[in-house]
C-alpha cells in the first residue's frame, strides 16, 4: 500500500526550493507513495502544480509569508483540519512560514513522521535582534515536533546545531538539485536567443537570476554592471526575474546610464537556454541555503561570480570554477567579472569544470535520497509499534 506523504510550502513562486518541490511530488515512485502538495498564497506555478499526475493538490489563501497572526491562526487551523481529513503518513515541509505551521499543525493532526527541509533559515544578521531571536525561538519550538530535518547546505546543518534545534545525527544533508544531464543536453541557438531576449549576439553578457527582493540584493548586479560597463562598455546586463524591487531597480539602471545594455527579462521558464547566452553569471545574494542557480550556471558551463553566503562554497570553489566575495562586495565581484570578460580562456575552462557536479547535486538523486529516507523513518515507526505491543 503506497503511505501518504504531504509536501507544504507557502508559496510556488519561480524559485529552487518550489520547483523542487514540484519535481519532487511528481517523482516519487507511485507504488511506494501518495503524493499530496499543499501551498498558501498564490503563486507563478500553481497552474502547474493543478495539472501534475497523481499529485493531489490543496490550496490554503491564509497562509502567507508575512506575519500576520490572525490569519496565520486561520492558516493553522486549515492546515490541522485538512491534514486530519488527509491522514497522511508523513508531513514534509518547505521553507519558513510553512515549516512553522505545517509542523504545528502536523503535530495537531497526529501524523506520525515530521519532517523539515531547511532551504536557508528565516532569521539572519540583517534582521533587528529582537525579531532574529523571535524566528530562532519559533524554530526551536517547530523543532521539538519535528522527526527528521533536511538541509540543501552542510552550512545549514552546522547552523541548525550551534543554534540548538539539532543534533547532528537528526539532520542529513539532501542537495536541492538539478537535472543535470538534461541541461547539458540542451541544445540552443544562442545567436535566436539572444535576439529574443533583445541583446545583441557579438557583445558579451553578463546576467542574474532570482526574484527581485532584499535577500537577493538586485541592486547590487546594477551597480555591479555600472563598474564593468566602465571598463568594458560593450558589455550587456540581463536580469531574469521580478518582484517587489522592480521599481528601484529601474530608477537605479537609468540614474546610472545603463538602460541602453541592461535588460530586465522577467520571469521565464527557460533558465536553461538563457545560461548558455551567458559569459558571466552573478549573483549578489545576502543569505542563501544554497542557491539552485548556481547550479544551473554550473551545469550549463557558465563560470560564476557570486558572494559567500551559506552554502555556496560547497559547489562554487573559489577560483576553480567561479569566484566567491563578502555579501555587498559590489568593487570585488566586478573585478572578478571584468577578469573573466577579459580572459576568455580563463572563462572556458572555469565554466568546464563547473560542469563537473557530483551526483549528489543531480535532482533525481535528491528524490531518491527522500524516498529512502522516508522509507526508513516509516519502518522506525512501525517497528517502535510492534516494540510497544509485545
Amino acid at each position: 500500500m503506497a503511505h501518504t506523504v504531504c509536501h507544504i510550502i507557502t508559496k510556488l513562486e519561480l524559485g529552487g526550493a518550489q520547483q523542487n518541490t514540484l519535481f519532487t511530488v511528481s517523482h516519487l515512485d507511485p507504488a511506494k507513495f501518495r503524493p499530496v502538495l499543499i501551498t498558501g498564497e498564490p503563486g507563478l506555478l500553481d497552474d502547474e502544480a493543478r495539472k501534475l499526475a497523481g499529485v493531489e493538490f490543496h490550496q490554503i489563501p491564509s497562509l502567507v509569508r508575512g506575519i500576520r497572526p490572525l490569519s496565520d491562526l486561520r492558516a493553522l487551523l486549515a492546515l490541522a483540519w485538512l491534514l486530519r481529513r488527509i491522514k497522511p503518513a508523513i508531513v514534509h515541509t518547505h521553507s519558513s512560514k510553512a515549516g512553522i505551521l505545517g509542523r504545528a499543525a502536523a503535530w495537531l493532526a497526529g501524523v506520525p513522521v515530521i519532517i523539515h527541509t531547511i532551504h536557508g533559515f528565516g532569521f539572519t544578521r540583517y534582521q533587528r535582534a529582537i525579531v532574529s531571536r523571535a524566528f530562532i525561538a519559533l524554530e526551536r519550538l517547530a523543532a521539538k515536533v519535528t522527526t527528521r530535518f533536511f538541509a540543501v547546505s552542510e552550512a545549514n546543518r552546522q547552523l541548525g546545531v550551534e543554534i540548538g534545534l539539532f543534533p547532528e545525527s537528526r539532520c542529513a544533508v539532501i542537495r536541492s538539485g538539478v537535472d543535470v544531464v538534461t541541461i547539458q543536453r540542451l541544445e540552443v541557438d544562442t545567436t535566436a536567443k539572444k535576439r529574443e531576449l533583445g541583446l545583441e549576439p557579438g557583445r558579451p553578457v553578463v546576467g542574474m537570476v532570482a526574484p527581485m527582493k532584499p535577500q537577493k540584493a538586485p541592486m547590487d548586479f546594477v551597480r555591479v554592471a555600472a563598474r564593468v560597463a566602465k571598463k568594458k562598455p560593450e558589455t550587456q546586463f540581463l536580469f531574469v526575474g521580478d518582484g517587489e524591487l522592480r521599481q528601484a531597480m529601474e530608477a537605479e539602471i537609468v540614474r546610472l546610464d545603463l538602460a541602453k545594455s541592461f535588460r530586465l527579462a522577467g520571469w521565464r521558464r527557460d533558465v536553461p537556454a538563457i545560461m548558455r547566452c551567458l559569459d558571466v553569471f552573478v549573483l549578489t545574494s545576502l543569505w542563501e541555503g544554497l542557491p539552485r542557480v548556481y547550479l544551473e550556471a554550473l551545469a550549463s558551463g557558465v563560470p560564476v561570480v557570486g558572494t559567500r553566503v551559506d552554502g555556496a562554497a560547497e559547489v562554487v570553489r573559489d577560483g576553480i570554477n567561479g569566484y566567491l566575495l563578502a555579501p555587498g562586495d559590489v568593487q570585488g565581484l566586478a573585478e572578478r567579472v571584468l577578469a573573466l570578460l577579459a580572459n576568455p580562456t580563463l572563462a572556458a575552462d572555469m565554466g568546464r569544470r563547473g560542469e563537473s557536479l557530483p551526483p549528489e547535486f543531480d535532482i533525481h538523486d535528491m528524490v531518491r535520497r527522500h524516498e529512502q529516507e522516508y522509507e526508513r523513518l516509516l519502518a522506525r515507526i512501525v517497528h517502535e509499534g510492534s516494540s510497544r505491543n509485545r
